[in-house]
Protein backbone atom coordinates (compact mmCIF):
# COMPACT_ATOMS: atom_id res chain seq x y z
CA UNK A 1 0.00 0.00 0.00
CA UNK A 2 1.25 3.51 -0.98
CA UNK A 3 1.90 5.61 1.75
CA UNK A 4 0.57 9.80 1.55
CA UNK A 5 4.15 11.20 0.88
CA UNK A 6 4.51 9.16 -2.29
CA UNK A 7 0.70 9.96 -2.97
CA UNK A 8 1.57 13.59 -2.41
CA UNK A 9 4.92 13.25 -5.06
CA UNK A 10 3.39 11.31 -7.27
CA UNK A 11 0.16 14.08 -7.72
CA UNK A 12 3.19 16.77 -7.83
CA UNK A 13 5.04 15.22 -10.80
CA UNK A 14 1.76 14.63 -12.53
CA UNK A 15 -0.04 17.75 -12.21
CA UNK A 16 3.13 20.12 -11.04
CA UNK A 17 3.50 22.22 -7.71
CA UNK A 18 0.81 23.95 -7.21
CA UNK A 19 1.59 25.01 -4.08
CA UNK A 20 2.26 29.09 -3.46
CA UNK A 21 5.37 30.46 -3.87
CA UNK A 22 6.97 33.78 -3.26
CA UNK A 23 8.49 34.60 -6.23
CA UNK A 24 9.27 38.59 -5.02
CA UNK A 25 10.77 39.78 -1.85
CA UNK A 26 7.43 41.18 -0.39
CA UNK A 27 9.41 42.83 2.44
CA UNK A 28 11.70 45.38 -0.03
CA UNK A 29 8.57 46.08 -2.16
CA UNK A 30 6.31 47.23 1.38
CA UNK A 31 9.71 49.23 2.46
CA UNK A 32 9.95 50.95 -0.79
CA UNK A 33 6.55 52.20 -0.70
CA UNK A 34 6.46 52.74 2.85
CA UNK A 35 9.20 55.57 2.15
CA UNK A 36 7.69 56.75 -0.98
CA UNK A 37 4.56 57.54 1.17
CA UNK A 38 5.67 59.38 4.20
CA UNK A 39 7.87 61.11 1.36
CA UNK A 40 4.76 62.29 -0.26
CA UNK A 41 3.27 63.18 3.22
CA UNK A 42 6.33 64.96 4.16
CA UNK A 43 6.65 66.97 1.09
CA UNK A 44 2.70 68.21 0.90
CA UNK A 45 3.52 69.75 4.35
CA UNK A 46 7.28 71.01 3.71
CA UNK A 47 5.86 72.62 0.30
CA UNK A 48 2.07 74.34 0.91
CA UNK A 49 3.64 77.73 2.41
CA UNK A 50 6.45 78.15 -0.71
CA UNK A 51 3.16 77.00 -3.26
CA UNK A 52 0.47 79.10 -1.99
CA UNK A 53 3.03 81.92 -2.58
CA UNK A 54 4.04 81.12 -5.76
CA UNK A 55 0.99 79.55 -7.42
CA UNK A 56 -1.25 79.93 -5.67
CA UNK A 57 -2.56 76.66 -4.71
CA UNK A 58 -0.97 75.28 -1.47
CA UNK A 59 -0.99 71.50 -3.49
CA UNK A 60 0.91 72.34 -6.12
CA UNK A 61 4.33 70.65 -5.54
CA UNK A 62 1.72 67.59 -3.75
CA UNK A 63 0.41 66.91 -6.84
CA UNK A 64 3.43 67.04 -9.26
CA UNK A 65 5.01 64.74 -6.23
CA UNK A 66 2.16 62.41 -6.67
CA UNK A 67 2.31 62.28 -10.60
CA UNK A 68 6.04 61.49 -10.32
CA UNK A 69 5.42 58.76 -7.90
CA UNK A 70 2.93 56.51 -9.97
CA UNK A 71 5.47 57.51 -13.41
CA UNK A 72 8.27 56.06 -10.80
CA UNK A 73 6.15 52.73 -10.16
CA UNK A 74 5.07 52.61 -13.64
CA UNK A 75 8.51 52.73 -14.35
CA UNK A 76 9.80 50.30 -11.85
CA UNK A 77 7.01 47.62 -12.89
CA UNK A 78 8.28 48.00 -16.62
CA UNK A 79 12.11 47.29 -15.84
CA UNK A 80 10.94 44.64 -13.61
CA UNK A 81 9.92 42.64 -17.13
CA UNK A 82 13.34 43.11 -18.05
CA UNK A 83 15.45 40.19 -17.77
CA UNK A 84 19.00 40.65 -16.01
CA UNK A 85 20.21 39.55 -19.10
CA UNK A 86 19.30 43.13 -20.77
CA UNK A 87 21.75 44.73 -18.26
CA UNK A 88 24.55 42.68 -18.86
CA UNK A 89 24.69 43.09 -22.51
CA UNK A 90 23.90 46.84 -23.04
CA UNK A 91 25.43 48.11 -20.18
CA UNK A 92 28.70 49.53 -22.26
CA UNK A 93 26.04 51.37 -24.36
CA UNK A 94 24.02 52.56 -21.70
CA UNK A 95 27.63 54.39 -20.04
CA UNK A 96 27.58 55.86 -23.76
CA UNK A 97 24.12 57.08 -22.72
CA UNK A 98 25.74 58.74 -19.62
CA UNK A 99 27.58 60.30 -21.48
CA UNK A 100 25.80 61.59 -24.05
CA UNK A 101 23.25 62.63 -21.70
CA UNK A 102 25.71 64.87 -19.71
CA UNK A 103 27.19 66.35 -22.71
CA UNK A 104 24.07 67.66 -23.64
CA UNK A 105 22.65 69.15 -20.65
CA UNK A 106 26.18 71.33 -20.97
CA UNK A 107 25.12 72.43 -24.50
CA UNK A 108 20.86 72.48 -24.08
CA UNK A 109 20.47 72.52 -20.55
CA UNK A 110 18.47 74.70 -17.94
CA UNK A 111 20.27 76.74 -15.79
CA UNK A 112 19.06 77.59 -12.26
CA UNK A 113 20.91 79.38 -9.40
CA UNK A 114 23.75 78.78 -11.93
CA UNK A 115 23.82 75.33 -11.98
CA UNK A 116 22.76 73.25 -15.71
CA UNK A 117 21.65 70.19 -14.59
CA UNK A 118 18.38 69.64 -16.32
CA UNK A 119 17.54 68.89 -19.46
CA UNK A 120 13.34 70.09 -20.35
CA UNK A 121 11.18 68.17 -22.85
CA UNK A 122 8.11 70.20 -22.80
CA UNK A 123 6.50 69.71 -19.61
CA UNK A 124 9.09 66.97 -18.94
CA UNK A 125 12.35 67.99 -16.81
CA UNK A 126 15.00 65.55 -16.72
CA UNK A 127 17.89 65.51 -14.28
CA UNK A 128 20.69 64.06 -16.66
CA UNK A 129 22.69 62.85 -13.57
CA UNK A 130 20.56 60.74 -12.34
CA UNK A 131 20.37 58.40 -14.50
CA UNK A 132 23.96 58.84 -15.54
CA UNK A 133 24.70 57.11 -11.94
CA UNK A 134 22.61 54.39 -12.73
CA UNK A 135 23.70 53.22 -16.07
CA UNK A 136 27.61 54.25 -14.65
CA UNK A 137 27.07 51.51 -11.86
CA UNK A 138 26.01 49.30 -14.67
CA UNK A 139 28.66 49.80 -16.71
CA UNK A 140 31.08 49.41 -13.58
CA UNK A 141 29.23 45.59 -12.55
CA UNK A 142 29.71 44.44 -16.23
CA UNK A 143 33.25 45.46 -16.69
CA UNK A 144 34.12 43.66 -13.08
CA UNK A 145 32.75 40.59 -14.87
CA UNK A 146 34.63 40.99 -17.69
CA UNK A 147 38.20 41.97 -16.44
CA UNK A 148 38.03 40.32 -12.57
CA UNK A 149 41.59 38.82 -13.17
CA UNK A 150 42.97 42.15 -14.24
CA UNK A 151 41.09 44.59 -11.89
CA UNK A 152 42.03 41.69 -8.66
CA UNK A 153 46.26 41.28 -10.53
CA UNK A 154 47.62 44.48 -11.94
CA UNK A 155 47.63 48.00 -11.89
CA UNK A 156 45.79 48.67 -15.76
CA UNK A 157 42.96 46.52 -14.98
CA UNK A 158 42.62 48.70 -11.14
CA UNK A 159 43.18 52.15 -13.27
CA UNK A 160 40.47 51.74 -16.15
CA UNK A 161 37.53 52.05 -14.50
CA UNK A 162 38.47 55.27 -12.65
CA UNK A 163 39.40 56.52 -16.45
CA UNK A 164 35.96 56.46 -16.93
CA UNK A 165 34.66 57.78 -13.87
CA UNK A 166 37.43 60.94 -14.45
CA UNK A 167 36.09 61.60 -17.83
CA UNK A 168 31.84 61.34 -16.65
CA UNK A 169 33.61 63.15 -12.92
CA UNK A 170 34.87 66.02 -15.28
CA UNK A 171 31.22 66.58 -16.79
CA UNK A 172 29.82 66.39 -13.66
CA UNK A 173 32.15 69.22 -12.60
CA UNK A 174 31.23 71.55 -15.26
CA UNK A 175 27.41 71.78 -14.35
CA UNK A 176 28.81 71.97 -11.77
CA UNK A 177 27.58 69.17 -9.67
CA UNK A 178 29.92 67.81 -7.01
CA UNK A 179 27.87 65.93 -4.89
CA UNK A 180 26.85 63.32 -7.62
CA UNK A 181 30.44 63.07 -8.35
CA UNK A 182 31.36 62.31 -4.58
CA UNK A 183 28.09 59.75 -4.27
CA UNK A 184 29.51 57.77 -7.65
CA UNK A 185 33.40 57.97 -6.77
CA UNK A 186 31.97 56.23 -2.84
CA UNK A 187 30.06 53.66 -4.86
CA UNK A 188 33.45 52.83 -7.55
CA UNK A 189 35.16 52.77 -4.45
CA UNK A 190 33.03 50.11 -2.79
CA UNK A 191 32.41 48.05 -5.66
CA UNK A 192 36.25 47.87 -6.43
CA UNK A 193 37.14 46.61 -2.86
CA UNK A 194 34.12 44.12 -2.86
CA UNK A 195 35.33 42.93 -5.92
CA UNK A 196 39.17 42.06 -4.53
CA UNK A 197 41.28 44.90 -5.53
CA UNK A 198 44.20 44.81 -3.82
CA UNK A 199 44.60 46.97 -0.26
CA UNK A 200 47.49 49.43 -1.72
CA UNK A 201 45.28 50.36 -4.56
CA UNK A 202 42.10 50.87 -2.50
CA UNK A 203 43.95 53.06 -0.06
CA UNK A 204 45.77 55.08 -2.71
CA UNK A 205 42.56 55.72 -4.70
CA UNK A 206 41.05 56.76 -1.69
CA UNK A 207 44.41 59.01 -0.91
CA UNK A 208 44.00 60.73 -4.50
CA UNK A 209 40.13 60.99 -4.05
CA UNK A 210 40.38 62.89 -0.69
CA UNK A 211 43.19 65.21 -2.19
CA UNK A 212 41.11 65.87 -5.82
CA UNK A 213 38.08 66.60 -3.42
CA UNK A 214 39.83 69.04 -0.96
CA UNK A 215 41.50 70.86 -4.16
CA UNK A 216 38.40 71.11 -5.77
CA UNK A 217 36.67 72.92 -2.64
CA UNK A 218 39.95 74.91 -2.27
CA UNK A 219 40.06 76.26 -5.96
CA UNK A 220 36.25 77.22 -5.87
CA UNK A 221 35.32 80.13 -3.30
CA UNK A 222 31.21 79.38 -3.26
CA UNK A 223 32.48 75.52 -2.25
CA UNK A 224 35.08 76.63 0.40
CA UNK A 225 32.28 79.07 1.95
CA UNK A 226 30.00 76.30 2.13
CA UNK A 227 32.79 73.96 4.15
CA UNK A 228 33.67 76.91 6.07
CA UNK A 229 29.75 77.94 7.12
CA UNK A 230 29.61 74.40 7.70
CA UNK A 231 32.33 74.21 10.57
CA UNK A 232 30.86 77.17 12.22
CA UNK A 233 27.51 78.07 10.68
CA UNK A 234 26.47 80.66 13.52
CA UNK A 235 29.29 82.54 12.46
CA UNK A 236 27.00 84.54 9.55
CA UNK A 237 24.00 82.75 10.17
CA UNK A 238 21.87 85.33 7.79
CA UNK A 239 24.69 84.81 5.02
CA UNK A 240 26.46 81.82 3.99
CA UNK A 241 25.46 79.80 7.35
CA UNK A 242 21.74 80.64 6.55
CA UNK A 243 20.46 77.33 5.53
CA UNK A 244 22.20 74.94 8.02
CA UNK A 245 20.82 77.06 10.88
CA UNK A 246 17.34 77.06 9.85
CA UNK A 247 17.66 73.38 9.52
CA UNK A 248 19.62 73.02 12.75
CA UNK A 249 16.69 74.63 14.49
CA UNK A 250 13.69 72.55 12.97
CA UNK A 251 16.23 69.39 14.20
CA UNK A 252 16.28 71.19 17.72
CA UNK A 253 12.20 71.82 17.92
CA UNK A 254 11.42 68.59 16.79
CA UNK A 255 12.93 67.01 20.15
CA UNK A 256 11.59 63.17 20.82
CA UNK A 257 8.35 63.10 18.97
CA UNK A 258 8.18 66.11 17.06
CA UNK A 259 5.38 69.38 16.84
CA UNK A 260 3.18 67.17 15.35
CA UNK A 261 2.74 66.81 11.55
CA UNK A 262 1.82 70.11 9.47
CA UNK A 263 2.92 72.45 12.81
CA UNK A 264 6.54 72.85 11.25
CA UNK A 265 7.44 76.69 11.33
CA UNK A 266 10.62 76.18 9.16
CA UNK A 267 9.00 75.73 6.72
CA UNK A 268 7.39 78.93 6.44
CA UNK A 269 9.89 79.77 4.01
CA UNK A 270 12.51 80.55 6.41
CA UNK A 271 14.18 77.26 5.28
CA UNK A 272 14.74 76.99 1.63
CA UNK A 273 14.64 74.18 -0.62
CA UNK A 274 12.67 72.47 2.70
CA UNK A 275 10.72 69.80 0.28
CA UNK A 276 13.73 68.97 -1.57
CA UNK A 277 17.65 68.81 0.35
CA UNK A 278 15.89 69.59 3.63
CA UNK A 279 13.14 67.56 3.89
CA UNK A 280 14.82 65.14 6.79
CA UNK A 281 14.61 68.58 8.42
CA UNK A 282 11.08 68.83 8.33
CA UNK A 283 10.45 65.77 8.87
CA UNK A 284 12.69 65.75 12.37
CA UNK A 285 10.75 69.03 13.22
CA UNK A 286 6.81 67.50 12.61
CA UNK A 287 8.33 63.67 13.85
CA UNK A 288 10.74 64.21 16.19
CA UNK A 289 13.52 61.66 16.40
CA UNK A 290 11.41 58.98 16.24
CA UNK A 291 9.99 60.09 12.65
CA UNK A 292 14.26 60.33 11.64
CA UNK A 293 14.62 56.58 13.23
CA UNK A 294 11.59 55.21 11.27
CA UNK A 295 12.61 56.52 7.97
CA UNK A 296 16.62 55.39 8.40
CA UNK A 297 15.56 51.76 10.01
CA UNK A 298 13.63 51.51 6.33
CA UNK A 299 16.55 52.39 4.24
CA UNK A 300 19.14 50.74 6.26
CA UNK A 301 16.66 47.19 5.98
CA UNK A 302 16.82 48.63 2.61
CA UNK A 303 20.38 48.62 1.78
CA UNK A 304 21.13 45.11 4.18
CA UNK A 305 18.50 43.68 1.90
CA UNK A 306 20.43 45.23 -1.41
CA UNK A 307 23.66 43.55 0.26
CA UNK A 308 22.36 40.20 0.86
CA UNK A 309 20.71 39.92 -2.72
CA UNK A 310 24.05 40.73 -4.01
CA UNK A 311 25.94 37.88 -1.50
CA UNK A 312 23.82 35.41 -2.80
CA UNK A 313 23.59 36.46 -6.71
CA UNK A 314 27.60 35.99 -6.27
CA UNK A 315 27.44 32.60 -4.57
CA UNK A 316 25.27 31.48 -7.19
CA UNK A 317 27.68 32.61 -9.67
CA UNK A 318 25.62 35.73 -10.76
CA UNK A 319 28.50 38.27 -10.60
CA UNK A 320 27.33 40.76 -12.46
CA UNK A 321 23.77 40.52 -10.41
CA UNK A 322 25.62 40.45 -7.38
CA UNK A 323 27.76 43.88 -8.33
CA UNK A 324 24.54 45.62 -9.53
CA UNK A 325 22.72 44.74 -6.29
CA UNK A 326 26.00 46.05 -4.15
CA UNK A 327 26.29 49.46 -5.99
CA UNK A 328 22.79 49.88 -5.24
CA UNK A 329 23.27 49.32 -1.80
CA UNK A 330 26.35 51.54 -1.58
CA UNK A 331 24.78 53.82 -3.75
CA UNK A 332 21.31 54.30 -1.82
CA UNK A 333 23.35 54.13 1.78
CA UNK A 334 26.05 56.81 0.70
CA UNK A 335 22.98 59.23 -0.35
CA UNK A 336 21.15 59.24 2.34
CA UNK A 337 24.56 59.81 4.87
CA UNK A 338 24.87 62.94 2.61
CA UNK A 339 21.84 64.16 2.40
CA UNK A 340 21.07 63.96 6.06
CA UNK A 341 24.44 64.57 7.24
CA UNK A 342 24.10 67.62 5.75
CA UNK A 343 20.86 69.26 6.88
CA UNK A 344 22.09 68.24 10.17
CA UNK A 345 25.61 69.96 9.97
CA UNK A 346 27.46 66.44 9.76
CA UNK A 347 28.29 67.35 6.36
CA UNK A 348 28.84 70.01 4.08
CA UNK A 349 25.91 70.91 2.24
CA UNK A 350 25.06 69.03 -0.96
CA UNK A 351 22.20 69.02 -2.98
CA UNK A 352 21.02 65.56 -3.12
CA UNK A 353 17.64 64.18 -2.31
CA UNK A 354 16.87 61.53 0.28
CA UNK A 355 16.13 58.43 -1.64
CA UNK A 356 12.25 57.48 -2.28
CA UNK A 357 11.07 60.12 0.08
CA UNK A 358 12.45 63.98 -1.11
CA UNK A 359 10.59 65.63 -3.92
CA UNK A 360 12.34 65.77 -7.37
CA UNK A 361 10.90 63.43 -10.62
CA UNK A 362 14.02 62.55 -12.01
CA UNK A 363 15.41 61.21 -8.74
CA UNK A 364 12.23 59.08 -7.56
CA UNK A 365 12.18 57.18 -11.26
CA UNK A 366 15.66 56.36 -10.80
CA UNK A 367 15.72 55.07 -7.27
CA UNK A 368 12.58 53.36 -8.48
CA UNK A 369 14.00 51.91 -11.45
CA UNK A 370 16.70 50.88 -8.93
CA UNK A 371 14.61 49.31 -6.52
CA UNK A 372 13.12 47.04 -9.11
CA UNK A 373 16.27 46.15 -10.71
CA UNK A 374 16.68 44.39 -6.74
CA UNK A 375 13.58 42.75 -7.09
CA UNK A 376 14.38 40.93 -10.44
CA UNK A 377 17.94 40.13 -9.37
CA UNK A 378 16.05 38.56 -6.09
CA UNK A 379 13.12 37.22 -8.28
CA UNK A 380 16.01 35.22 -10.77
CA UNK A 381 17.48 34.17 -7.86
CA UNK A 382 14.37 32.88 -6.66
CA UNK A 383 13.29 31.11 -9.32
CA UNK A 384 16.67 29.31 -10.47
CA UNK A 385 16.27 27.65 -7.21
CA UNK A 386 13.27 26.31 -7.62
CA UNK A 387 14.21 25.55 -11.03
CA UNK A 388 17.33 23.50 -9.83
CA UNK A 389 15.41 21.86 -6.65
CA UNK A 390 12.42 20.18 -9.04
CA UNK A 391 15.44 18.87 -11.32
CA UNK A 392 16.58 17.43 -8.18
CA UNK A 393 13.48 16.07 -7.39
CA UNK A 394 12.69 14.77 -10.53
CA UNK A 395 14.42 11.80 -10.58
CA UNK A 396 13.43 10.59 -6.96
CA UNK A 397 10.00 11.08 -7.81
CA UNK A 398 10.49 8.64 -11.44
CA UNK A 399 11.86 5.86 -8.91
CA UNK A 400 9.06 6.76 -6.61
CA UNK A 401 6.30 6.14 -9.73
CA UNK A 402 7.80 3.14 -11.03
CA UNK A 403 8.35 1.24 -7.49
CA UNK A 404 4.54 1.90 -7.14
CA UNK A 405 3.44 0.35 -10.49
CA UNK A 406 5.83 -2.15 -9.55
CA UNK A 407 4.22 -3.11 -5.70
CA UNK A 408 0.75 -2.76 -7.75
CA UNK A 409 1.71 -5.30 -10.03
CA UNK A 410 2.84 -7.22 -7.63
CA UNK A 411 -0.11 -6.58 -5.46
CA UNK A 412 -2.37 -7.71 -8.29
CA UNK A 413 -0.13 -11.00 -9.31
CA UNK A 414 -0.98 -11.97 -5.23
CA UNK A 415 -4.26 -11.35 -5.56
CA UNK A 416 -4.87 -13.74 -8.82
CA UNK A 417 -2.86 -16.44 -7.05
CA UNK A 418 -4.84 -16.44 -4.26
CA UNK A 419 -8.06 -16.87 -6.55
CA UNK A 420 -6.33 -19.23 -8.21
CA UNK A 421 -5.80 -21.00 -5.17
CA UNK A 422 -8.91 -20.96 -3.67
CA UNK A 423 -10.44 -22.19 -6.92
CA UNK A 424 -8.23 -25.28 -6.57
CA UNK A 425 -9.59 -25.70 -2.67
CA UNK A 426 -13.11 -25.90 -3.69
CA UNK A 427 -12.96 -28.23 -6.49
CA UNK A 428 -11.04 -30.90 -4.49
CA UNK A 429 -13.84 -30.42 -2.26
Amino acid sequence: MLNSASLSDMFALRHGDSSPRDYYDKGLIVIALALMSIGLIIVTSASMPEAQRIYDNPFHFAIRHGIYLIAACIAAMVVMQLPMNFWRLTNPYLLLAAIGLLLTVLLIGRTVNGSTRWLVFGPITVQAAEPAKLFFFAYLAGYLVRRYEEVTENLKGFIKPLAVFFILAMLLLLQPDLGTVVVMFATTLGLLFLAGARLWQFFALVFAGLLAVVALIIFEEYRLKRVTSFLDPWADPFGTGYQLTQSLMAYGRGNWFGQGLGNSLQKLEFLPEAHTDFVMAILAEELGFAGVIVVLALILTMVVKALRIGNQALLKDRPFDGYMAYSIGIWFSFQTAVNIGASAGILPTKGLTLPLVSYGGSSLIIMAIAVAILLRIDFELRVDGMQAMKRSKKPRLENTKKAAEKDEETAKRDVSELIHSVSREAGHD
